[in-house]
C-alpha cells in the first residue's frame, strides 16, 4: 500500500473526506468534554515553515500534543530546504527522524518533491496553489451549523488564489456549486478552472456571485508575498468587499467565513466578523480538530503499511 500524503483535497476520496469531517467533530466533542485521548504517545510531528502563520502552527502543535505526541518547529532559518541542500535530500533526512511532517511554503512543487522522497506522511499546511487544511475546517464548520453542504451554493469573493483553488476541489468532491466573484485579471488560473466547469461559475461581480448563496467566503486582497501589489489590489478589489449589503443578497441563513487574518475595512466591513451569520471563530477553532482528524487518519494509514 502506498504511503498516504495530504497535499491537496483530492489526495482523499470523497468517502475519506466525509469520514475525516465526522471524526473532527467527534474529536472536538471529546476535547470540549476534557476527555484525554492520546493514541500517539512518542510520535513526533515536524513543522516546516517557509511562510509564517499563527493558526497553522498553534493548531498543529496543540493537536499533536493533545494526541500525546510532540512537535518540532522549523523556521526558514532552521532548514536548508531548497537552499544549498536539495529538497530530495532534506526529505530523506528529515523524514527518517519524524513520524509525520507538515510543510507551509511557497511553490506547490516543493511539497510534492518533499513528499515523493519522504518516508512518512506529508501534509500541505499551505502553498501558493492550495490550502487544503483550511478547507477541512471550513467544511467541518458548515456541516456543524447547517448540515450537509451537498447541493448548496458557495460564493467565493475575492482573489482566485490558493483558497479558491481548494474550494473548487471541494465543490467537485462534496457536490456543491461554487460561484467565484473576482475582478478581471484576478480570476482563478485557467489550468485550475478547466476541469471544474461542471461545478464552478466565475463572475466579475461580487453581487452576482453572492445572490442566493448558502455560504460566503473571502480572504485578504494581497496574500503573503504579494505585499508590493497592495495598492494596486486595493483599487482592483474595491467593489469586492464582503459587507452587510452583500450578505443581504444571499439566503437569510447564509453563513460567512474568513480564513483569517482579516483586514477590517478592506475585504470585509468593520463589523463583518461579528455579523449574526458569521462563524469565523468556530472556523478558526476547527483548524485544530480537523487537523487532528487528518493526522490520525494519516498516521493510522501509515501504520497499516508497517
Amino acid at each position: 500500500m502506498a504511503l498516504r500524503h495530504f497535499l491537496t483535497l483530492r489526495d482523499l476520496s470523497s468517502l475519506e473526506l466525509n469520514s475525516i469531517l465526522d471524526r473532527a467533530s467527534e474529536l472536538k466533542r471529546q476535547q470540549h468534554a476534557n476527555q484525554v485521548y492520546q493514541p500517539f504517545k512518542g510520535k513526533v510531528l515536524g513543522m516546516i515553515f517557509e511562510k509564517s502563520s499563527t493558526r497553522t502552527r498553534i493548531s498543529f502543535e496543540a493537536g499533536i500534543c493533545q494526541f500525546g505526541g510532540s512537535a518540532i518547529f522549523l523556521s526558514p532559518r532552521d532548514t536548508q530546504l531548497g537552499r544549498g541542500e536539495p529538497i530530495e535530500d532534506s526529505a530523506r533526512v528529515i523524514s527518517s527522524m519524524l513520524d509525520i511532517v507538515m510543510i507551509r511554503t511557497f511553490g506547490h512543487n516543493i511539497v510534492e518533491r518533499f513528499a515523493s522522497f519522504s518516508k512518512v506522511p506529508v501534509i500541505n499546511g499551505l502553498t501558493d496553489d492550495h490550502h487544503p487544511c483550511q478547507l477541512l475546517a471550513d467544511l467541518q464548520t458548515y456541516q456543524e451549523h447547517r448540515g450537509s453542504i451537498k447541493g448548496k451554493t458557495v460564493a467565493w469573493i475575492g482573489d482566485g488564489n490558493n483558497m479558491c483553488n481548494s474550494y473548487m476541489e471541494a465543490a467537485h468532491m462534496m457536490g456543491f456549486k461554487l460561484k467565484v466573484g473576482s475582478p478581471k485579471g484576478y480570476e482563478p488560473k485557467p489550468e485550475f478552472l478547466a476541469e471544474f466547469a461542471h461545478c464552478v461559475e466565475v463572475f466579475n461581480s461580487a453581487e452576482d456571485a453572492a445572490v442566493n448563496a448558502d455560504l460566503i467566503v473571502t480572504d485578504v486582497w494581497a496574500s503573503m508575498g504579494q505585499e508590493e501589489e497592495q495598492k494596486l489590489r486595493e483599487k482592483a478589489f474595491l467593489t469586492f468587499q464582503v459587507n452587510e449589503a452583500l450578505m443581504a443578497l444571499a439566503h437569510p441563513e447564509c453563513l460567512f467565513m474568513h480564513c483569517l487574518p482579516a483586514h477590517r475595512g478592506e475585504e470585509i466591513s468593520e463589523n463583518m466578523l461579528d455579523h449574526k451569520n458569521s462563524v469565523v471563530w468556530d472556523e478558526a477553532e476547527n483548524r485544530l480538530h480537523a487537523q487532528k482528524a487528518l493526522m490520525e487518519f494519516l498516521l493510522n494509514e501509515n501504520a497499516k503499511r508497517a
